[in-house]
């Protein structure tokens, strides 16, 4: 079967790609403002791409295994490729498995050019996305997207970036991580009934509809709470306070997520969508916030 470029992008979901990209342009931000060492652009940006094509190797990797696990189906909300038909399975299977390969090459080429302890961040990535669909089916999602998608970036990035990893770093896996997290997790919010059906366990799942509201709107708002924190222990410049620009969209966020009730979810059906939007908000926010403040403060 013949598919289109559309197509191809629309199986690899890029409105979430702020998830992964945003803790790397973050941090290679922040490292340019802190001054510690020189931040080489060239490989950061190398870095950057690379962690795109890693997430759109665990987006189909985790939709060809919600599909054979009976988790997305044609009444669930979420990615269709499998379920209208566009793609069958051994296409997102062969796509997921192509992009792993097309990852790993490049983080290869990273670790040559940089430093050879970045085998170790690249296994992880690989494991991450491996073992992404074992792990959230037993309620352990939320953790592995958190390292993937904020630990790892983050401290991978500083690594090849300066040449050495700078602890500090997860002052921004902290709030970008929260954010990441609650995409995952509102829409496992939103798909409990089905997930049920399929024989799953979430994270969402096993604390009740109640908390897992409760959390979504502290993922929301916690990354705001760090940023301040970090600009009044003098770890943020001042213009850090821009990311609270974003603070409508995190508000906008929660209020879909209060609305929502266990018996009817569809009022979240696209949140997973306005949590990206919000991911890839404030973070530029901060980065604009690090790099005006390297030049002119």
């Amino acid at each position: 079967m013949k598919h289109s470029m559309k197509e191809w992008l629309i199986a690899v979901r890029p409105w979430s790609f702020p998830a992964s990209a945003m803790p790397v342009l973050t941090t290679l931000c922040y490292l340019q403002w802190s001054g510690k060492a020189e931040v080489n652009w060239l490989i950061g940006v190398w870095a950057l791409v690379n962690i795109i094509v890693f997430h759109a190797a665990g987006n189909t990797w985790s939709d060809y295994f919600d599909y054979r696990r009976g988790v997305d189906t044609a009444e669930t909300a979420g990615a269709t490729t499998l379920t209208s038909g566009m793609f069958r399975p051994e296409e997102i299977r062969a796509l997921s498995l192509g992009l792993l390969v097309v990852a790993l090459a490049g983080g290869v080429g990273l670790m040559l050019m940089t430093d050879w302890s970045l085998l170790w961040y690249g296994v992880g990535g690989a494991l991450c996305v491996l073992l992404y669909p074992y792990m959230k089916f037993r309620a352990l999602g939320d953790v592995v997207i958190a390292i993937a998608y904020a630990w790892l970036p983050c401290w991978g990035t500083s690594l090849v970036a300066t040449g050495q990893v700078d602890i500090n770093t997860l002052l921004l896996a902290l709030p970008l991580g929260c954010i990441t997290v609650a995409i995952l997790h509102c829409n496992n919010t939103r798909d409990v009934h089905t997930d049920g059906n399929a024989n799953i366990s979430t994270f969402a799942m096993k604390i009740g509809h109640g908390r897992a509201s409760v959390l979504y709107q502290f993922y929301m708002f916690f990354p705001f709470v760090c940023v301040v924190a970090c600009v009044v222990a003098g770890l943020f410049p001042y213009l850090s306070l821009l990311a609270f620009i974003a603070l409508p969209n995190a508000w906008k966020n929660a209020a879909l997520m209060r609305r929502c009730r266990v018996e009817d979810t569809t009022v979240i059906a696209r949140l997973d969508e306005g949590t990206a939007q919000l991911q890839l908000i404030f973070s530029l926010l901060l980065s604009v916030s690090f790099i005006i403040s390297s030049i002119w403060l």
